[in-house]
């Protein structure tokens, strides 16, 4: 059998002995001493056998002179040490083992028969252009750095995987060109060397076979495992790998460090803030072994009080290397019984810690008792800062999503205007690392058109009363006869004085509620009916049970709240609705341009929005833009009641809405409220539009009692010609799109306090028809429609 080559190579192998064989022969030309004697004596067992002189690819050939060859690199291969070195004669970049020390004999034989060993991550390519620099090296005397890291990975007899570093000493290689052999220039050189991704021009240059190496090397490899482990660990956190992908990778290596095959990792978080522990926020496929059922808890209720002193105020690591003996110390222990409780018979607790703060605590466990212990714990020295660092990188990206979930949800810092806000902070910190003032200034939006609108639920402050009503009939029906039970077999006179009490409140409730007649029946019950209850004596069991069932009922799930649910469910069901279309909606408006906008969830939803080049300066802005998010609102508040009417049959309550625009077209300034942390108008003349907001829903149509807003129908309050007739537009438009009917009520608005002349327009809406699928009628698709656009 031929040396067994992998790939094409450039080089022709020739095992060969010459180099030791020409040592041999200066040393015997001495003629003196033992080693001299030795010499001669290898020289003429030799002789018989030219092919180790001038060599030879017969790997069968090499074999049936083995034990030869053994002699030969008796000072090579010492063999006092062959238990210790990991060692071999090969040819570079083959995968060819001869004359192994009996460590390296081992570690295969642990591998078993069927392991095939290679080169880990070194493909053909590779190994062709690395030849070919090893002999521009050798040859031409070029200096090409194409060493790198070489591994052979190779698992044991309990399957862990080990990692061996490979390293050549080529010391007894000679490099011989043939016939194909190319004259390189030095200008081929640079060409190669601007090209290692050229295959073809490499083997251009060195053609296959083109070489003969002659000789052998030889492989010195070591036990890196605990290295490359961390290499490794280094590259799955900085690779970004995620959820049960991260587990297991980080898992294999912990096993590697440890050498345990069916070791376990675990992870706590800690809240120092309430001084809590809690599951792996950022990670929800890390196991907790310290919790139970995943559970928040005290510090001192899930470990011991000697463990959370030495890990969360010392923050070192503590070891129990037999959990049941521990137990046995330190009876009613949480933290050991829990550890039993799921197989752990000996663990490793070490802390996370990042600038001074515990951020959770690695649970390394193992299922046999003595596997880990106070010793091997400080093999994870050489890990815990990678990790460290990854789970400071995982919380600090939960905590920018939380903040800005906290953003979208809770403040009204919206993203079109946050550029703002953060060019403000960068001053602040840039003048602060700087160690001067600075005062944040405040942040403010001139020359920007509002627009408002609002989907109100008609009739909820009634329904509401309603709801509050039949719920406190319903209590103080049942609460008249179990007083009078109570009373059958008490002389107290206090209960037949609440009895009639309670008989006077139901006629109370039965009657229109007024505004503190709710409170005041709470206050009675709470301050003279419930204590009662509770302190009552002498009872039996039905009388019990009947006062345990009515403080059940009394809960927000009981039935004394049924109606006041249904109300609130019903409320919050049309907010939910109503806003989620408009936050919806509102992806494809900020696409088109930016503005501002923020909405609100009281009786219905209201928004506010503002559009202006103060907004959005990257942008080109014009009117056209704001004619655009006109029309856009229109139709999303078309689609609202569409939903809502859809919505209704679903309800708890049966509750409409009623809608309402209002149009505002001067321009004004918007201003940042540090004290309320919202934005707000800027300027006295401005804060007309924030009257005519609060009272506008409320107002009658001039001369009469009737509302200007009505059920079924869109509302539009406006002040001047220009807008009446921007919005007939609007609506002659989508009249045509069969989303509004065709009639249009032309309205005065009574006079509000300080505000007058108003006008509206109102139209029904459509709730047989539906938007496109596409999206929303844009300004520029009405004006391309000209046969409905009018001025």
């Amino acid at each position: 059998m031929n040396l067994k080559r992998y790939i094409d190579s450039p080089l022709e192998n020739c095992i060969s002995f010459h180099a030791l064989i020409e040592h041999l022969e200066e040393v015997a030309a001495t003629g003196q001493g033992f080693d001299a004697e030795r010499a001669k004596h290898l020289l003429e067992r030799v002789e018989p056998f030219p092919e180790l002189r001038e060599g030879t690819d017969d790997i069968e050939l090499i074999e049936k002179h083995i034990d030869l060859i053994k002699e030969l690199l008796a000072d090579l291969f010492p063999a006092i040490l062959t238990k210790n070195e990991i060692k071999a004669i090969t040819v570079p970049f083959q995968d060819v083992l001869l004359n192994p020390t009996k460590r390296l004999q081992n570690i295969l034989a642990e591998a078993g028969p069927a392991f095939d060993i290679s080169i880990r991550d070194f493909t053909d390519h590779q190994i062709y252009v690395s030849t070919c620099c090893l002999i521009l090296n050798e040859h031409y005397g070029t200096n090409f750095n194409f060493s790198r890291p070489l591994f052979y990975d190779i698992p044991n007899a309990q399957g862990i995987m080990k990692h061996y570093r490979i390293l050549y000493n080529a010391d007894f290689m000679d490099l011989i060109p043939t016939d194909k052999a190319v004259d390189i220039t030095p200008e081929d050189i640079e060409l190669l060397r601007d090209n290692f991704d050229d295959l073809a021009l490499w083997k251009k240059y060195f053609p296959i076979g083109s070489w003969i190496l002659k000789g052998f090397a030889i492989l010195n490899m070591y036990d890196a495992t605990v290295e490359n482990a961390v290499s490794a660990l280094k590259g799955t956190l900085l690779g970004g790998s995620q959820g049960n992908d991260l587990r297991e990778k980080v898992l294999e290596v912990f096993r590697s460090i440890f050498k345990i095959p069916d070791l376990k990792l675990g992870f706590t978080s800690f809240n120092e803030a309430e001084n809590k522990f809690s599951q792996a926020t950022f990670n929800s496929k890390l196991k907790s072994f310290l919790l139970k059922d995943g559970d928040d808890e005290e510090c001192f209720e899930a470990i011991c009080v000697k463990s959370m002193q030495q890990l969360v105020q010392e923050q070192k690591y503590f070891a129990i290397a037999n959990v049941y003996r521990f137990l046995q110390q330190e009876p009613g222990n949480v933290m050991a019984q829990r550890l039993l409780d799921q197989g752990v018979q000996s663990i490793i607790l070490a802390p996370v810690v990042k600038n001074g703060h515990l951020l959770g605590i690695i649970e390394v466990a193992s299922e046999n008792v003595g596997e880990l212990n106070s010793v091997n714990a400080n093999q994870l020295e050489i890990v815990m800062p990678y990790i460290t660092d990854t789970i400071d990188r995982q919380y600090s990206f939960m905590q920018n999503q939380v903040q800005a979930l906290i953003q979208n949800e809770y403040t009204t810092i919206h993203p079109s205007v946050y550029w703002k806000f953060r060019k403000e902070a960068q001053k602040a910190l840039k003048a602060r690392a700087e160690k001067k003032e600075y005062n944040l200034r405040e942040v403010t939006f001139p020359d920007v058109v509002p627009l408002y609108g609002q989907i109100d639920i008609k009739g909820s402050s009634d329904t509401r009363n309603r709801s509050v009503q039949l719920d406190l009939q319903t209590q103080l029906t049942d609460l008249i006869p179990l007083f009078e039970d109570l009373h059958q077999g008490s002389k107290d006179p206090d209960l037949k004085q609440n009895i009639k009490n309670l008989q006077e409140l139901v006629m109370d409730v039965q009657s229109t509620l007024k505004a503190d007649t709710e409170q005041f029946i709470q206050n009675y019950l709470e301050t003279h009916i419930h204590p009662i209850l509770r302190s009552a004596r002498n009872l039996t069991v039905a009388q019990r049970n009947a006062i345990d069932d009515y403080f059940t009922q009394t809960e927000k799930s009981g039935k004394f709240h049924n109606n006041r649910r249904k109300y609130e469910d019903t409320v919050a069901l049309i907010n939910q609705k109503m806003a989620s279309i408009i936050d919806m909606a509102q992806v494809g408006a900020q696409a088109a341009y930016p503005h501002y906008y923020e909405r609100f969830k009281t009786d219905g939803v209201e928004h506010n929005m503002y559009i202006g080049a103060s907004i959005s300066p990257a942008k080109i802005y014009d009117v056209t833009k704001l004619y655009n998010l006109r029309l856009w609102q229109l139709q999303v508040m078309c689609q609202m009641e569409l939903e809502q009417r859809f919505l209704k049959s679903k309800l708890p309550y049966p509750l409409d809405v009623t809608s309402l625009i209002l149009v505002y077209s001067h321009e004004m300034s918007i201003r940042f409220r540090m004290d309320e942390k919202r934005f707000d108008v800027d300027g006295s003349y401005n804060a007309r539009f924030e009257i005519v907001k609060k009272r506008i829903d409320k107002a009658f149509i001039k001369g009469t009692q009737q509302r200007i807003t009505a059920i079924g129908k869109m509302t539009i309050v406006y002040s001047n010609h220009e807008e009446e007739v921007e919005y007939l537009n609007y609506i002659r438009f989508l009249q045509a799109k069969k989303l509004l009917e065709d009639e249009v009520e032309m309205l005065e608005v009574e006079d509000l306090q300080g505000v007058s002349g108003l006008k509206a327009l109102r139209v029904s809406i459509c709730y047989n028809t539906s938007l496109p699928v596409a999206g929303f009628y844009t300004y520029q698709e009405m004006q391309e429609q000209s046969n409905v656009f009018t001025t």
